[in-house]
C-alpha cells in the first residue's frame, strides 16, 4: 500500500525541524556531492520540505564560501556556498544557517542544497522536483500535495 500524501498545508507555522532516516542524495557534474540518511527536513506551510545534509556528508573541497547572505524571520542569517566539481560551479547552489535562531540549533552548520541549481536531488531512490519560481529551496516528491509557495501570484501567502 502506498505510503499517505502529506499536505504542506498541514506543516506548521513557524516551519518545524525534523530528523529523517530517508536516503537523501544530491548529484552535480557526474558525481555524488551529498548523501546521507542522516538528514533533517524543515517543514513550514505552503513549502515542500527542505533537506539538510550533516557537514560530513559532502566530501571536502567542493564548497566554497560565496557572498550572499539572506535572513529568515525564523532561522536567522543564512551563509550560502557555489558548489565547484571540477569546471563546473553552481553558484549559491547550497546554503547553511551557522548560527541559528532558538528552535532550529539542530541544523547549525547543516547543507540544504537548492534542487534548479544541481543536476539531480534524491529521496529514497525518487528524483525530486524543484520548488517552483526559483527563490525558495524546497524538494518536491511524489508523496506531497500543494499548491506550493514560489509560483507567479504566491508571493503573498
Amino acid at each position: 500500500m502506498p505510503a499517505p500524501k502529506e499536505s504542506v498545508w498541514e506543516y506548521p507555522r513557524p516551519p518545524a525541524v525534523e530528523a529523517v532516516a530517508e536516503h537523501v542524495r544530491v548529484e552535480y557534474a557526474g558525481r555524488v556531492v551529498a548523501d546521507t540518511r542522516s538528514a533533517f527536513r524543515v517543514l513550514e506551510t505552503s513549502h515542500p520540505p527542505v533537506y539538510y545534509f550533516p557537514p560530513d556528508a559532502v566530501p571536502a573541497g567542493l564548497l566554497r564560501p560565496a557572498a550572499r547572505r539572506t535572513l529568515c524571520e525564523w532561522k536567522g542569517q543564512a551563509a550560502y556556498w557555489d558548489l565547484v566539481a571540477g569546471d563546473r560551479v553552481s553558484h549559491e547552489a547550497a546554503w547553511s544557517y551557522p548560527r541559528p535562531l532558538p528552535g532550529y540549533e539542530e541544523i547549525a552548520g547543516f547543507l540544504a542544497f537548492h534542487p534548479s541549481r544541481v543536476d539531480r536531488c534524491l529521496v529514497d531512490g525518487e528524483t525530486v522536483v524543484p520548488q517552483p519560481g526559483g527563490y525558495y529551496g524546497g524538494w518536491i516528491t511524489s508523496r506531497l500535495t500543494g499548491p506550493f509557495k514560489g509560483a507567479d501570484g504566491t508571493a503573498g501567502w
